[in-house]
């Protein structure tokens, strides 16, 4: 089973989910290129955790703009909009996100493009992410760039 992925411009890799050990929570590892960022977007069936590995992730919620540095956490609570960014022009970000309950796993496993393929050929199935997204509880709020 392939667990290596591009999910809209980030590298992800899933550590554990229902389908690797049956866990109820999925643990998901993505590296941020330099400047970019995520489409600002909304979990209404799960809350999500960001661990940063390497660099520095910027993650912007209604409420507040927290910069999270290594060794660093944020919790985004279910039902908040938010987007995370790699503020930085040169080195890219890696975090593990934790997802509880699952969901995030299953839109990356539907959509991803498998990582040893060509992604320059490739384009995400916006159809089926879409329904997917709907099933997991996914929003997607506005485009990268947009802030809450």
């Amino acid at each position: 089973m392939n667990n290596h992925f591009w999910l809209f411009g980030t590298k992800v890799h899933i550590l554990s989910d229902v389908e690797i050990n049956n866990s109820d929570f999925d643990l998901v590892e993505g590296m941020f290129p330099p400047g970019a960022q995520s489409p600002l977007h909304v979990h209404t069936k799960y809350s999500e955790t960001l661990y940063v590995l390497d660099g520095e992730a910027i993650v912007y919620t209604p409420k507040l703009v927290q910069n999270v540095k290594v060794g660093e956490s944020f919790h985004i609570p279910a039902n908040i909009p938010h987007c995370i960014v790699n503020g930085s022009n040169e080195k890219n970000f890696r975090a593990l996100a934790v997802a509880h309950p699952g969901g995030f796993a299953k839109l990356i496993r539907a959509i991803g493009i498998v990582e040893d393929e060509n992604i320059a050929l490739q384009q995400h199935d916006m159809e089926l992410a879409g329904q997917i997204m709907e099933e997991v509880g996914d929003i997607i709020l506005g485009p990268p760039g947009i802030r809450p």
